[in-house]
């Protein structure tokens, strides 16, 4: 069958960015799990931040994230209810939660940078290699 979205060129290419980091984040999901990581891999980058910047609250993480606040707050409660963060509300603003890494989610950052996070790092850097020229042609060969 065609390539709809393919065909569309760059009338289509949010749809095809996001094809394509689904299915590479389908990739590392699948390879974190038979490392024994069950956290899914689009939570991974609260948890670097976390790790480098330290407890920050729900907008401070949001911006530094580059993502919605709404999304944000949906991966912290599940990294809440996963053991990996701490969510406390603010001394100074009740209203505003602060976010901090749990003994378990620090224990999964220093992994995840020493061991986990490298390997995905270059695995991606290797495909992505022997992409050359227009943009839309890099798309199809991802």
């Amino acid at each position: 069958m065609d390539d709809v979205i393919a065909e569309l060129g760059h009338l289509t290419l949010g749809s095809r960015l996001r094809r394509a980091g689904e299915r590479l984040q389908g990739a590392t999901q699948h390879w974190l799990r038979s490392q024994g990581v069950d956290v899914p891999a689009a939570q991974l980058p609260a948890l670097a931040a976390l790790g480098r910047l330290g407890p920050l609250t729900v907008g401070e993480l949001a911006r530094a994230l580059r993502l919605t606040q709404p999304g944000v707050t949906r991966t912290v409660a599940r990294l809440a209810g996963a053991g990996l963060v701490t969510i406390t509300p603010d001394v100074d603003d009740a209203r505003i939660r602060r976010v901090a890494l749990s003994p378990a989610g620090r224990e999964l950052v220093t992994r995840g940078e020493a061991e986990l996070w490298p390997r995905v790092d270059a695995a991606v850097s290797a495909l992505c290699a022997a992409l050359e020229g227009p943009l839309l042609a890099q798309l199809a060969g991802l």
